[in-house]
């Protein structure tokens, strides 16, 4: 064991500043920031911090009396989805005596990775990870060694409104059942007598925009319906996308209903049918994802999937500070998802206009 090595073999500070050649006390002021060192000096301190990871352990000694800090990570903080998890977060980081904080990707993968090492560094005792994010291999296998490096620290990870398919990591996921939502609203459309349902799907690099064009061509394929691609326009799930991919598929297409990847997405497919002059639900028929609060503000009042926002950011942070001895090293909780009938889906113009399911 390399001469101050803690008993468990982690490095301390007498490491680093036999690695980086000065006296512990340097290494100290430079950490602390109440010390200008020239910058070769505390260039070597740094390498050495490095080299030995020595903040994850000065991390661990700061998390072993609670560092008080719960961190969520959303893509975007303006999107009413992620906040309204995030309030779920904070809910329970304050019944739990914690402070939560907030910080965005802006959908950025390097972004991420970068603000989890950054939050590390702060000690906090867990990040929140909500929404989805691009998920190529090279993302995930970074993903599973920051989760290897806050467990190490006695934080955690978790995965909030998001699937985990990458390597073997502490690791844990609360999401919703998001598949069988976009299989219900779908199936919704579908039998109040719409064959030419569209898809308004998001980013296929989403794990979760492809779980609800996975339900939307399940539901489709229990009716005898084979999915037309042509029916199935992208979008980054904005209200902004969302207008300009419904605008094409109603004037491209003979759809009658459109279901839409969120309700932001939705708002933006009403509004271009309003301004091709066509009525929702007379015309065509919408359906949103998540039941945000502007749902009900629709107009007409949106149909669409409700999914539990706040309480997959109770749960998520329920996960990460109540761990116990024994429990498993990666947990899973899914919650439901169920349809809220609201007035912007009726059944097609030729049928309801000779009465059938009236």
């Amino acid at each position: 064991m390399a001469r101050g090595r803690s008993s468990s073999g982690r490095p301390t500070i007498r490491d680093v500043a036999e690695q980086a050649q000065v006296s512990v006390a340097t290494v100290s002021r430079i950490l602390s920031g109440s010390y200008t060192a020239p910058p070769e000096t505390e260039e070597r301190v740094m390498r050495a911090v490095a080299a030995l990871d020595y903040v994850v352990n000065a991390n661990a000694r700061a998390l072993s009396t609670r560092s008080g800090l719960v961190a969520v990570v959303v893509n975007d903080i303006t999107s009413p989805f992620f906040m309204n998890v995030a309030s779920g977060v904070e809910e329970q980081a304050m019944a739990d005596g914690r402070v939560c904080i907030v910080c965005s990707t802006q959908g950025v993968p390097e972004r991420e990775l970068s603000v989890i090492e950054l939050l590390r560094g702060r000690g906090v005792e867990a990040v929140i990870l909500v929404g989805g994010m691009a998920e190529g291999e090279q993302h995930l296998a970074q993903l599973a060694t920051a989760a290897a490096a806050l467990d190490r620290a006695g934080a955690r990870m978790v995965l909030c409104g998001r699937s985990w398919a990458g390597p073997d990591a502490p690791i844990d996921v609360v999401e919703s059942d998001v598949e069988g939502g976009a299989f219900a609203a779908t199936n919704h459309l579908l039998s109040a007598g719409h064959t030419r349902v569209a898809h308004l799907a998001g980013p296929h690099e989403f794990s979760v925009a492809r779980q609800r064009l996975h339900g939307y061509e399940r539901a489709l394929r229990a009716y005898g319906i084979e999915p037309d691609p042509a029916l199935i326009a992208g979008s980054d799930m904005t209200r902004e996308t969302g207008y300009a991919a419904a605008h094409a598929l109603l004037t491209g297409t003979d759809a009658t209903a459109i279901f839409c990847a969120n309700d932001m997405s939705a708002a933006g497919a009403v509004a271009a049918a309003r301004d091709l002059g066509r009525s929702v639900p007379e015309d065509v028929s919408v359906v949103g994802f998540d039941d945000i609060p502007l749902a009900e503000d629709v107009y007409p009042g949106l149909t669409t999937v409700h999914v539990p926002q706040q309480e997959l950011g109770r749960s998520a942070t329920r996960l990460a500070l109540h761990r116990r001895p024994g429990d498993p090293p990666r947990r899973h909780v899914m919650l439901g998802s169920h349809i809220v009938v609201r007035q912007s889906v009726a059944p097609p113009a030729h049928l309801s206009g000779g009465g059938w399911l009236h």
